[in-house]
């Protein structure tokens, strides 16, 4: 891969454009994108998407939103980082300080936009999602036949393996359809940046070792744009470049965001993180970073400058503290595994070997142990999936004979007038001429587009008013 191809500024509707327009306006075309992203509506719903404890009162907990913005800033100083020691060390002759610019502006929208396809009620909205289908694609029945004869393989694997990522591509390049069927029309590098696996939901393997394998990147809907994307950037059936360090920047974010969340809302205690730390340290006496030591100081100096809460003085500082570690970490593993990712054969992420790894791997854990698996997240949990099931449950018995031959009952015809024009004007653009079976296939996922367009908000919402609650 070449990075000349690979930040291609290339969109779907080039447009045209007079001389002096462009003289005036002195913008990269990434910067653009910048712009295009900020103004949208799908941005804007990611306010109302909480990241952890969905429908949460607490001003201070991170929606979608704020921990988009996080990781757009974090992704672009990695850019940053990455970019100078590309050129310091002269790991590529052709890369140059404009590069540097172009793919920080890169990284800071496809941070923006990594969870923009995401449904309500964080990670686990994708898991109901899925479990709806395997419980109720194998049951449907469309004229008188099994869905899942009328339907291909893929077609079937996309809704059992439903996946935030896919939606975020189909989101932006499809479903905005304000001008035209080109959505966002962003630029081709950056696409391609948020494709994190580059492979059809048929293409999964997660016990190859592959990190591009473990889930899927594009739905059999968009394959044509995947191709093209890819195509255009040189990247093909690779991981683009960008996308290892979009990872790291995601990952980096809400792996030290999770615990200051969890910090604040009482799962973990500053004791109890200065035990996990201090365990860690034991097991890598000789790590770089020692991440007891560092809270215990911060403590000290709380108690010194007699703050209130030295403790959560502590933690949240130790929290800056960690993620100046991390991009260090996230930098030399890219810069040491230059080759193979510019190859396309690096099947890991940038953490790897470093003692980020360990490090985020225990911020991982403890958010799993202390904070995934309570009581209270599952109570959320079990609420939501009542909420998505219904949904679902209306939503896919109303669109099942929508735009064929067979009159709608007058209940089914109104719950299909609740999906938005936009979502409804990109079906018609994408069915055109397409088979019986790939017209219920698009049907289907006109259900999972309105879903994912959905707030945590407007979901309960919309539950509550289906089933008369006032």
């Amino acid at each position: 891969m070449e990075w000349r191809t690979l930040l291609s500024e290339k969109r779907m509707r080039g447009g045209s454009k007079k001389q002096n327009q462009e003289r005036m306006d002195l913008r990269s075309e990434f910067e653009k994108d910048y712009h295009r992203i900020i103004g949208s509506a799908s941005f804007r719903r990611l306010q109302d998407k909480t990241q952890v404890f969905p429908l949460d009162k607490s001003d201070f907990i991170r929606t979608r939103m704020t921990h988009s913005l996080e990781v757009s800033s974090l992704a672009k100083s990695l850019g940053q980082n990455i970019g100078e020691k590309i050129l310091e060390e002269g790991k590529d002759s052709e890369f140059t300080s404009k590069m540097k610019e172009d793919i920080s502006h890169i990284l800071q929208c496809a941070g923006l936009i990594h969870d923009i396809g995401n449904p309500p009620f964080g990670h686990f909205g994708e898991t109901a999602i899925r479990d709806w289908f395997k419980r109720n694609l194998p049951e449907m029945v469309f004229k008188g036949q099994p869905a899942e004869k009328l339907l291909t393989c893929q077609m079937k694997e996309d809704f059992y393996h439903f996946e935030g990522n896919a939606q975020a591509l189909r989101l932006v390049t499809k479903l905005h359809y304000l001008v035209d069927e080109y959505g966002m029309n962003l630029t081709y590098a950056l696409l391609n940046t948020i494709v994190k696996y580059p492979v059809p939901s048929t293409g999964i393997d997660t016990e190859s070792g592959n990190i591009k394998e473990k889930k899927m990147g594009y739905y059999f809907a968009d394959y044509e744009i995947f191709r093209e994307i890819s195509e255009e950037t040189g990247a093909g059936d690779c991981r683009h470049p960008l996308t290892y360090i979009l990872e790291a920047a995601d990952d980096l974010a809400y792996k030290t965001a999770d615990i200051e969340d969890a910090f604040v809302k009482g799962f973990i205690s500053y004791h109890m993180l200065k035990e996990e730390l201090e365990m860690l340290q034991k097991e890598y006496p000789d790590a770089e970073f020692n991440g007891a030591e560092r809270l215990k100081k911060l403590y000290q100096r709380g108690v010194e400058k007699s703050v209130q809460n030295p403790e959560s003085y502590a933690v949240k500082n130790w929290i800056v503290r960690a993620q100046g570690f991390l991009i260090s970490c996230a930098t030399s593993g890219f810069i040491e595994h230059y080759d193979e990712i510019m190859a396309g054969t690096f099947e890991k992420d940038i953490f790897y070997g470093t003692f980020g790894e360990k490090l985020m791997g225990l911020l991982g854990d403890m958010a799993y142990r202390y904070v995934f698996s309570s009581k209270e997240i599952y109570k959320m949990e079990v609420t939501e999936s009542v909420i998505l099931n219904f949904l679902m449950d209306k939503l896919v018995s109303a669109v099942l004979y929508y735009d064929t031959d067979k009159e709608q009952n007058s209940i089914n015809s109104r719950i299909v007038s609740f999906i938005s024009d936009n979502y409804k004007n990109a079906y018609r653009h994408q069915s055109e001429g397409k088979s019986e079976a790939e017209k219920l296939y698009l049907r289907l996922l006109l259900v999972t587009d309105y879903v994912c367009g959905m707030t945590d908000s407007y979901a309960k919402r919309l539950y509550q008013e289906m089933n008369g609650i006032i």
